[in-house]
């Protein structure tokens, strides 16, 4: 028998805890073992609970959840933690993913996306809308831009195509969109992905393409 996934709720508002925690509950693979208040107290849940995904409310009192995410990173790298918010501007993701947030939902999204986004950061994976990276990465070209002339070499010694893969992603396009665009099926893009995720030492798409922009590689021009 597989083990339940171990889930921390962190959410100022009552009614959004028990909400959850009432469909969550219900999950045969899921087990609900606290429910922070604040962002302290989801500091100091994660700590004790050592939960494997957190359900992390950004705009919460005393702390916020971009704050207790990075706090709960620097000790429990290994909690997957998923943004719930209602915020969806550049800024508030882009500082989600420096953070090191595993997922970004939107406090609209049906419980069946919210268990399953609870799983797929369980088992690695990171939960972040391809057509997001677009926003995210222009956010970040603003704020780290960098002239043609001094475009670098990659050190990573990605491949050209894996060059390109990583480009056409900056660019926001999905696995199909990207096969469509390289004239490959989107098993190859997978493969790719996962050589270029292996090289960089990052765990989805998101953080590869931003590193790539960060180091000067990749661009959006």
């Amino acid at each position: 028998m597989l083990e339940k996934v171990r889930l921390l709720i962190a959410d100022d508002h009552r009614v959004v805890r028990e909400g959850l925690g009432a469909i969550l509950k219900t999950k045969k693979d899921i087990d609900l073992i606290g429910e922070a208040t604040n962002g302290l107290e989801a500091v100091a849940m994660a700590k004790e609970l050592k939960p494997d995904v957190i359900l992390m409310d950004i705009s919460m009192p005393r702390l916020n959840g971009i704050q207790a995410t990075r706090m709960i990173k620097k000790v429990s790298s290994q909690i997957s933690i998923v943004a719930l918010t209602m915020h969806d501007d550049d800024a508030t993701i882009l500082e989600l993913i420096e953070a090191g947030i595993d997922g970004y939902l939107l406090k609209d999204t049906d419980s069946a996306e919210i268990v399953k986004a609870i799983l797929t950061v369980h088992n690695g994976e990171s939960v972040i809308d391809p057509h997001i990276t677009k926003k995210i990465l222009d956010e970040l070209r603003r704020k780290n831009p960098f002239k043609k002339e001094e475009k670098r070499e990659n050190k990573y010694h990605l491949s050209p195509r894996e060059v390109e893969v990583l480009q056409e992603v900056a660019g926001g396009n999905s696995n199909k969109e990207i096969a469509n665009s390289l004239d490959l099926s989107e098993k190859t893009i997978k493969n790719h992905l996962r050589n270029i995720f292996s090289k960089m030492k990052v765990d989805d798409r998101t953080k590869a393409a931003i590193k790539g922009i960060q180091e000067g590689f990749i661009d959006l021009n």
